[in-house]
């Protein structure tokens, strides 16, 4: 008893003079945020000093703990010494044995904070050193930078400079970055503006000029011309289309986020490695919306398409689907909870053909790996449908969510048939940091049926580049291969269209085409999020509306889910128990399905059937432009609303 006390008495001296904070932290370099400085070394060598102290402090609480400790086994053995019955003989050889016990634990106790403080200046003159080191090594680097930028601009400045030079009589601005190049008697240069992106970002350089009715560009070898006239009336107003006017009032708020905490680490890192959707998680980490109403957010710019059915020119239409395909990520940005993964068989509606002109339908077709199904149908002449499996994976410090499978967009009209995939995601400072979310890759989109194509490069972030943050840039060519437009923008922003009146190959011997182009159009640009978004887990209007509950819906529908009503409303923990209950249900149909499917078929063909289940609102058909085996609607969802007979829906909720 007399030795808790003692530690507990040191422990909280201890802990009241030198406060210790303990930070995980993270050497990955995905935090966006300058790194600290390192801790100076008064700082150091105080902290040290005040640890030897404290050192001496129980070092002077040994001395008297072994001095009283002698004095109280003198006494004990005194009394030893005298003549008193065995039974006080034994219990005061006991009370000697414990007074030994005591003596040797509290010199233990001082050996190892001695040991402790040994180790500590040991371990903080390496770690000060190795400090030091990359201190130094980044201040060589600014140097050497800085050297550089000197170095490259007295070139540019000679070789502006050279006789016969293409810009003689230039101006540099921010390194080289941007030039722009004034002919003496040049009526063309005095309109132009070279733009030279990053080696790594863009494999072409952008020349802007104004549009004049009696310019005619120039031909020469290795140059490609395009006839262009100074008004484009097509594309004109593609981004200022009005808000939908609903017909319907439509919710504009939800409750806000409850402030819980949970410790993420506790629960990630046992699963580094695993398929994200096979780790149980919390509704913490979720937000009130399934998979399912997730992808129905791609159609919130679905005006683009119904712009894009009036386009007479198909490169001017891939415009169009361009920045739609783009316009998909911008409710990304901070939107970095996980949604619902939705329960095999169920299904979310958006039947907006009043305010959107759209009828939209998702059904979860697998559950391992994790597939939906969409079919998406515009009164304005336009149809989407599209398969997309989730394949993520934790990965320690960051999430990597690759969504598989094509997009399909077709317009009734002109038959023109679009075909893309989506490009990866990447949730960076799971463990320690601020949250935040990348798009990175390449997207291709082609037009089966005039083979016109659209390359888009999701420039991934870099701390050291001096790029725009989520910068898209893109090329939209003939089937000839020839360059129409230019696209630029970022993927949470805007999407701007140049048209390209004039290329040419690039004269400073980096492969790269320079495309003169007429100012930039305004394709796309997102809405603003509502008022008070960063507490309703910055949805945006559309999808404030998706789980507003509806009459006339499948009773497989996400909005009938109990789970991710009870978090909507704020009631988590409940909702962690519903979501339990659902997950443990579905484990049980699915053992289910695998019983019969055995018995039915015997064991190799049910391991080929996998575990049997058959999609009600959609079926594996064979895709003749892709080539693989994809799930396209087959029908029958809308008729059985219309008639409000559901009694071929599983029971899954």
């Amino acid at each position: 008893m007399c030795l808790n006390l003692m530690g507990h008495l040191c422990l909280r001296s201890y802990q009241q003079s030198v406060p210790i904070s303990i930070t995980w932290q993270d050497d990955s370099g995905d935090d966006d945020e300058e790194p600290a400085a390192p801790a100076d070394n008064s700082e150091l060598h105080h902290t040290l000093k005040t640890l030897s102290l404290k050192l001496n402090d129980l070092s002077t609480c040994n001395d008297l703990i072994a001095k009283h400790g002698a004095a109280l086994q003198r006494s004990l053995n005194e009394l030893d010494s005298l003549k008193i019955p065995s039974e006080c003989g034994e219990k005061l050889k006991v009370v000697n044995e414990r007074a030994t016990l005591f003596r040797i634990t509290s010199n233990a106790m001082i050996n190892a904070c001695r040991d402790f403080l040994e180790l500590a200046e040991t371990h903080s003159r390496k770690w000060q050193r190795a400090l030091n080191y990359e201190q130094e090594q980044r201040v060589h680097l600014e140097e050497t930078i800085e050297q550089l930028a000197k170095q490259h601009n007295s070139l540019e400045r000679a070789f502006c400079n050279t006789p016969g030079g293409p810009a003689s009589s230039s101006k540099s601005f921010s390194e080289g970055s941007f030039l722009t190049s004034k002919g003496e008697n040049s009526e063309e240069d005095e309109d132009t503006e070279y733009f030279d992106a990053m080696e790594d970002s863009t494999s072409f350089i952008t020349v802007v000029t104004e549009a004049k009715e009696d310019r005619k560009p120039e031909s020469g070898p290795g140059t490609t011309t395009v006839d262009w006239t100074s008004a484009d009336n097509v594309l004109d107003g593609a981004s200022f289309m009005p808000k939908n006017s609903c017909k319907v009032k439509r919710r504009v708020r939800i409750p806000d986020k409850p402030n819980y905490s949970l410790n993420l680490w506790s629960i990630m890192k046992n699963c580094i490695g695993r398929e994200l959707s096979r780790i149980p998680m919390p509704v913490n980490f979720n937000e009130p919306l399934s998979m399912l109403q997730r992808l129905t957010e791609d159609l919130e710019y679905h005006h683009l398409l119904d712009k894009a059915v009036n386009c007479t020119s198909s490169v001017e239409q891939m415009c169009l689907v361009a920045a739609f395909s783009v316009s998909s990520y911008s409710t990304t940005v901070h939107r970095i909870a996980k949604p619902f993964n939705p329960m095999l068989g169920e299904t979310f509606e958006l039947d907006r053909m009043e305010d959107m002109g759209l009828r939209s339908l998702c059904e979860q077709v697998s559950h391992h790996p994790p597939s939906a199904a969409h079919h998406v149908f515009s009164k304005h002449g336009w149809s989407l449908w599209q398969e997309i499996t989730i394949a993520s994976k934790f990965r320690g410090k960051y999430i990597s969510i690759m969504p598989l499978g094509a997009i399909h967009l077709e317009f009734q009209a002109s038959g023109n048939h679009y075909v893309w995939r989506k490009s990866t995601s990447t949730v960076h400072n799971i463990i320690v940091g601020k949250l935040w979310i990348d798009q990175s890759g390449d997207i291709e989109i082609v037009n089966h049926k005039t083979k016109d194509r659209c390359q888009l490069k999701f420039v991934p972030y870099s701390y050291f580049s001096k790029e725009a943050a989520r910068k898209v840039t893109g090329v939209v060519s003939d089937s000839q291969g020839k360059a129409h437009y230019v696209l630029s923008g970022s993927w949470d922003d805007q999407m701007e269209c140049s048209k390209i009146v004039h290329s040419s190959p690039s004269s400073d011997g980096r492969q790269k085409t320079v495309y003169q182009t007429l100012p930039a159009k305004l394709l796309w640009r997102k809405y603003p999020l509502p008022e008070n978004a960063e507490n309703m887990y910055y949805f945006s209007e559309l999808a404030l509306t998706l789980n507003e509950q509806e009459d006339g819906v499948a009773p497989t529908d996400s909005r009938l889910r109990p789970d991710q009503r009870l978090m909507e409303r704020g009631r988590w923990d409940e909702a962690n128990t519903e979501k339990q209950r659902l997950e443990e249900k579905q484990r049980l149909s699915r053992r289910r399905r695998l019983e019969s499917c055995t018995a039915g078929c015997g064991g190799e063909e049910a391991e080929k059937e996998s575990d049997g289940y058959v999609p009600l609102w959609f079926e594996k058909r064979l895709d003749p432009l892709t080539g693989e085996m994809a799930c396209m609607y087959k029908g029958g969802y809308w008729e059985a609303k219309e008639k409000k007979d559901w009694h071929m829906c599983p029971n899954i909720f």
